[in-house]
């Protein structure tokens, strides 16, 4: 047998290079295209308006460069274009609303001597299951015949996300063509096989089976019908697109047959969602909109690990688990569906760190970073099976485990967790022994320099816009332990552990008294970002300081300061508080960490400045976050936009490579919504207070269903009146209390 020859299971491959086909041309516009994202469980596609993946991208351009079919780190889909006689159709109308499925309805140009403009009505119609399905309708509205030729390029290149994003690798795999006597085995099976085999040794394949009709010839990975249509007559085609590693499914749903089934799963599962969530609406129809894609969105990116589901962090780099973005999401969304904490509890405290591994920056007790399942991380070139490089992830965990108990009383899921909570306690504890602080710095030499949530290379700067040196101590990070020790006391007492109460409640009294010292800066009234490798103060002006307004670690008077600093012109924008101040010398309003505006930190702060009492400068926050989310596609909250100031003729500028949908700027859509109702759960003492709501002059009235605190379903009623916001229990199933207090 040739070496050349690869068998699995029954298929027969060859190294592409010894079968060479012609390519299809591409007659896709060059430049970079607006795009479309769809997403369902471990599968994201982005695509054009038209449904097309452009075989011509340039990997340098990142919007170009991020279209095609994902699923584990792995692009099983790089082109995909349908073209009506070698020309592209016309674009009338397209939509991904409903976020898994694509509709598209476009014509065909004038093709001389065969068809007049406008002849043909397409419909195309793609969903996201387990795999990804696609039906085409082609109707002549012509009074007489017509006939035509419509094809469908494919192809996929079975690139790493990470050479997507820019990292470089030495060495590939090698494209396989699937074989039958020689020939390419379309041409025997009136199927496509697009194949590829990794360094691991790995096959992995997109299957392509077409429906309704098979195509008439095949010239490569061009499927080509030759059609005649009577006068209004119509003809539907499609297929079925599924993923394979080493001829097992790559995807953890289980696909159905046909679009029809894929839709009506699709849906089922999202009313079963939908039945389980709180439900939120108001009497603005703007608003409304905006909460209910934040709904859907909270849908679409759970993402399917082991047993349980949490929220990938966006679409389309970061779609998958992650520690501090799924927790932080998951906190957000406490009030929308409690289970989504519960599942990200246990599926992160599965994969806590067991040993020292400065490959991977794991060390025993720790809060993954992000895991990934592409050829990159199953040959080792990246060290993310999973990589631990964050250094906030392990107390923002504490922080849910104890959030989630008092919003539940599940204590099922408090003494299963229990041993974890220590574990990662511990782990905070030997890393704040030397310093005091909880700090990082990178051990991995392909891991991150940053480790905080402002983790790209050149966010942590001084006043002189001069990088800071690590171990890096952040005031944010200083914060979470600070809330972590005070919570978990309450917890350790509750479990009759007086000894490690006391023992965390006097850590976090002595962290207190020790941060207010170090931190501070003087001459500003304000929080320094960072103490750096030399206990020095990192002193620029940012907005983590934002996040330690709700956790307790500042002084009153202080906290009041760091207020009052991030409401200046050179933070606020009047859309919301920029990363980095602009008169910063590193500011850069474009710049990805130094200056944008991000949804998610926002609304930290929105929630800090109603810990304090500043209710109006909350809600001018709120309302600027909620006015930007109006401007933008399918009024989905980017994950960040760009830090220019906001002015009668400007809308927000946005950020060219942002994900969307995003878990956190999602997540902050709920927790803008938590802090004008201001809900204080107390489900372990079965009660729930409401402490002074108050709704934001644009919204009237909002109305709350199926809220879920502890084992009673609660329906709320807010009712705002002048400056006063009012609120009434409309229905409960359950004993809960339920005190109100303005």
């Amino acid at each position: 047998m040739s070496p050349n020859i690869i068998e699995l299971e029954g298929q027969i491959f060859i190294p592409a290079e010894e079968l060479p086909i012609s390519e299809w041309p591409c007659v896709v516009n060059e430049e970079p295209q607006p795009t479309l994202t769809l997403k369902d469980d471990d599968m994201f596609l982005v695509t054009d308006t038209l449904g097309n993946i452009a075989g011509n991208f340039n990997l340098r351009d990142d919007i170009s460069a991020s279209m095609g079919l994902f699923c584990n780190d792995t692009r099983f889909l790089s082109r995909l274009e349908l073209q009506i006689d070698g020309r592209a159709p016309v674009l009338l109308n397209s939509t991904a609303d409903k976020g898994f499925m694509l509709s598209v309805l476009c014509t065909n140009p004038k093709i001389e001597g065969r068809l007049n403009a406008d002849t043909l009505g397409i419909r195309r119609e793609i969903v996201l299951n387990g795999a990804l399905f696609s039906e085409i309708e082609v109707c002549n509205y012509s009074t007489g015949a017509v006939t035509f030729e419509l094809s469908l390029t494919f192809d996929a290149d079975f690139v790493d996300l990470f050479e997507v994003r820019g990292f470089s690798r030495q060495k590939r795999g090698q494209k396989l063509r699937a074989v039958r006597e020689g020939k390419p085995a379309q041409e025997e099976t009136g199927n496509l096989t697009l194949a590829y085999q990794g360094l691991d040794r790995a096959v992995m394949e997109s299957r392509i089976e077409f429906h309704h009709r098979t195509p008439d010839l095949f010239k490569g990975y061009t499927a080509i019908w030759q059609l005649e249509l009577q006068s209004h007559e119509s003809i539907k085609l499609g297929y079925r697109l599924q993923m394979f590693n080493n001829n097992r499914p790559v995807s953890r749903v289980d696909a159905p047959v046909t679009l029809v089934q894929a839709k009506a799963a699709e849906l089922m599962e999202e009313q079963h969602w939908v039945h389980q969530s709180t439900r939120i609406r108001s009497d603005r129809a703007m608003f409304d909109r905006v909460i209910e894609r934040a709904e859907q969105d909270a849908y679409l990116l759970r993402q399917t690990f082991g047993k349980d589901k949490v929220l990938s962090a966006g679409v389309p780099w970061f779609s998958t688990l992650f520690g501090r973005d799924s927790i932080i999401a998951a906190s957000q969304t406490l009030m929308l569906n409690s289970a989504i904490a519960r599942e990200t509890l246990t599926i992160l405290a599965e994969y806590q760190g067991k040993t020292d591994d400065d490959w991977r920056d794991e060390q025993y007790g720790k809060i993954l970073h992000e895991i990934r399942f592409g050829e990159m991380a199953r040959c080792l070139e990246v060290p993310h099976t999973p990589y631990y490089g964050t250094v906030d992830a392990t107390p923002l965990w504490l922080m849910l485990y104890a959030e989630y108990y008092v919003w539940t009383a599940d204590m099922e899921t408090l003494d299963r967790l229990w041993p974890n909570a220590l574990a990662a306690m511990d782990w905070i504890d030997r890393n704040c022994a030397e310093t005091g602080y909880l700090s990082y710095s990178c051990r991995s030499n392909r891991g991150l320099v940053n480790q905080g949530w402002k983790d790209s290379g050149d966010c942590i700067v001084n006043r002189k816009g001069q990088l800071a040196k690590p171990p890096i101590s952040l005031c944010e990070v200083q914060g979470y332990v600070y809330a972590a020790k005070v919570r978990l006391a309450e917890i350790a007492r509750l479990k009759k552990r007086i000894d490690l109460a006391d023992r965390w409640q006097e850590e976090a009294r002595d962290l207190k008294a020790r941060f207010n010292r170090d931190f501070w800066l003087e001459d500003e009234g304000f929080c320094a970002l960072a103490l750096d490798g030399d206990r020095q103060r990192v002193d620029s002006i940012t907005s983590n300081p934002g996040h330690c307004l709700s956790l307790g670690i500042l002084t009153p008077e202080r906290a009041y300061s760091v207020a009052e600093r991030l409401r200046a012109p050179d933070m606020f924008n009047g859309w919301g508080i920029r990363t980095l101040s602009s008169l910063s010398p590193a500011y850069n309003p474009m710049g990805y960490h130094i200056g944008s505006v991000w949804p998610h930190d926002n609304a930290l702060i929105a929630m800090g400045l109603r810990s304090l009492g500043l209710i109006d400068q909350a809600l001018e926050l709120a309302q600027g976050l909620i006015d930007m989310t109006q401007y933008q596609p399918y009024n989905r909250p980017p994950e960040l936009f760009c830090g220019y100031e906001r002015n009668g003729d400007r809308t927000p500028v946005r950020y060219p490579v942002a994900c969307s949908p995003q878990a956190w700027a999602t997540g902050s859509i709920f927790q803008l919504l938590h802090m004008m109702i201001n809900l204080v759960p107390d489900a372990p003492n079965n009660c729930l207070r409401i402490i002074d709501p108050a709704l934001p002059e644009s919204i009237s009235s909002l109305r709350l269903e199926n809220l879920k605190v502890g084992a009673t379903l609660l329906d709320l009623e807010f009712q705002r009146t002048g400056n006063t916001t009012s609120c009434r229990v409309a229905k409960k199933r359950g004993n809960l209390r339920v005190v109100i207090e303005a």
